[in-house]
């Protein structure tokens, strides 16, 4: 993902890390470790979508994070996801799923 000021610029390191910065300090926010069960998640996940290769590994590590966390829908403008069935995608500037 690449993320651009208001000038369409990507963002600097620093600001980055600013951002992220902020974020990690929002109450709404938390990090979902991976679970005793993280390894049978995964491997029902592999066994479920076909295909899961190259660029779509970190993106499912996420979805695998989500099922065991019991969380169906995502934020996001990687379509990507529309590849794990039990996931929702939402796209935010659309808002539709």
């Amino acid at each position: 993902m690449l993320v651009v000021d208001t000038n369409g610029q990507p963002w600097t390191l620093a600001s980055g890390v600013r951002f992220l910065s902020a974020l990690q300090q929002s109450p709404g926010l938390g990090i979902l470790p991976p679970t005793e069960r993280h390894p049978h998640v995964l491997a029902d996940i592999v066994a479920e979508v076909p295909g899961l290769s190259g660029n779509i590994i970190h993106d499912t590590q996420t979805a695998v994070l989500m099922r065991e966390h019991g969380i169906r829908r995502i934020c996001t403008r990687d379509t990507d996801f529309h590849r794990f069935p039990f996931l929702e995608p939402i796209d935010p500037l659309t808002a539709e799923p």
